[in-house]
């Protein structure tokens, strides 16, 4: 109702001016002179009283009838009410009452990034639990919760790479994507293709128009196969600012494995570490190495801290003074105070 008032043209004709909701509302440029409010039936009184000795007098008969009490007695009182409004304007217009507007202009610089994971065969090795892929789903679902304001893509790879989502807000998207459809097998070509998943992941991000574009690359191995190589891949990714944060995820050695009959088998697993930190480097990115769940998930709460979205807020702050609105009510009471002072409903005798 308040905001309605102040739209209309003719706003400062409205008694709601004198409502006590919107005195409530206002901020006051001089506070202090609101405590001259409470003088104003000091006044009325003090000036009552004194008048009592020097009041003028005059001797007359009247007939009983007209000495008897009647409404019309209340009248006298109408210029000492004017009187008293018109006090109360100005010394409301004296005190500045104001409201103040904040507005907020916030501006997000968010993140483009790439989830690529492997799926190939020994993602399915139980160094971690209840494997490796299972393992980095579980954190990368966690990672894509704590984003707010950042577009997120997923790309799968194993002998070969494909996008299965691009980037995008629709976090839920790519939970149930993770959790469904990114199984070991998708990809019918065995072995590991990073140069083939970088690449793939680049073509996403090099049109983005983001500050900040990373891919996190979580393998378990060395690239045994695709026709890009690795280096090679993660150069065109810096030349379009892209960081790479490769995850090396897994032991290396002699792993056991169980098979659903309980049959237990020894896989020796290689992973060629040196490649991925070259990966990291040359794309300014930084490698990690994680062997088991703990550390798995601190690596990628490490990332979620390295790159923060930038968030820009701008405030705007106005403030519009209305003591002009109580000015020229306190005027018009003022000059409907003298208009009644001359009119039959003064006290001659008292003024």
């Amino acid at each position: 109702m308040f905001e309605t008032i102040i739209d209309n043209t003719w706003a400062w004709l409205s008694l709601e001016w004198f409502f006590p909701a919107t005195l409530i509302r206002f901020e006051w440029g001089n506070v202090y002179y609101l405590y001259i409010l409470l003088a104003i039936p000091i006044v009325f009184v003090v000036r009552r009283i004194g008048n009592i000795p020097i009041r003028a007098k005059i001797a007359f008969n009247l007939r009983t009838t007209y000495n008897a009490w009647r409404p019309i007695i209340w009248l006298r009182f109408i210029p000492y009410v004017i009187l008293g409004i018109c006090l109360f304007c100005l010394i409301i217009a004296l005190a500045r009452p104001q409201q103040t507007k904040v507005q907020i202009k916030q501006m997000t610089e968010g993140i483009d990034i790439l989830l690529a994971v492997d799926v190939s065969e020994s993602m399915l090795l139980e160094d971690l639990s209840p494997n490796r892929l299972e393992a980095a789903k579980k954190v990368a679902t966690a990672f894509i919760k704590g984003r707010k304001y950042d577009r997120i893509g997923l790309v799968v790879f194993s002998g070969e790479a494909f996008s299965l989502s691009p980037l995008t807000n629709d976090y839920n998207l790519l939970e149930n994507y993770l959790s469904q459809e990114v199984q070991v097998g998708m990809i019918p070509q065995p072995e590991t293709a990073i140069g083939a998943a970088i690449g793939v992941s680049t073509n996403r991000l090099k049109e983005s128009s983001a500050k900040s574009k990373i891919i996190i690359l979580i393998s378990d191995g060395d690239n045994t196969t695709g026709n890009l190589d690795p280096l090679t891949a993660t150069q065109l990714a810096a030349y379009n600012s892209i960081k790479i944060y490769p995850i090396l995820v897994g032991s290396e050695g002699d792993i056991s494995v169980k098979d659903e009959k309980g049959n237990i088998t020894v896989v020796r697993n290689t992973a060629n570490e040196t490649t991925l930190r070259q990966i990291a480097q040359k794309s300014e990115g930084k490698f990690f190495r994680s062997t088991d769940n703990k550390t798995l998930n601190e690596v990628f709460k490490q990332i979620d801290i390295l790159e923060k979205s930038k968030i820009i807020e701008t405030k705007y702050k106005k403030t519009e003074d209305f003591y002009s609105i109580y000015l020229v009510w306190g005027i018009l009471f003022f000059i409907a105070w003298l208009f009644v002072k001359g009119t039959f409903i003064t006290n001659a005798l008292e003024d």
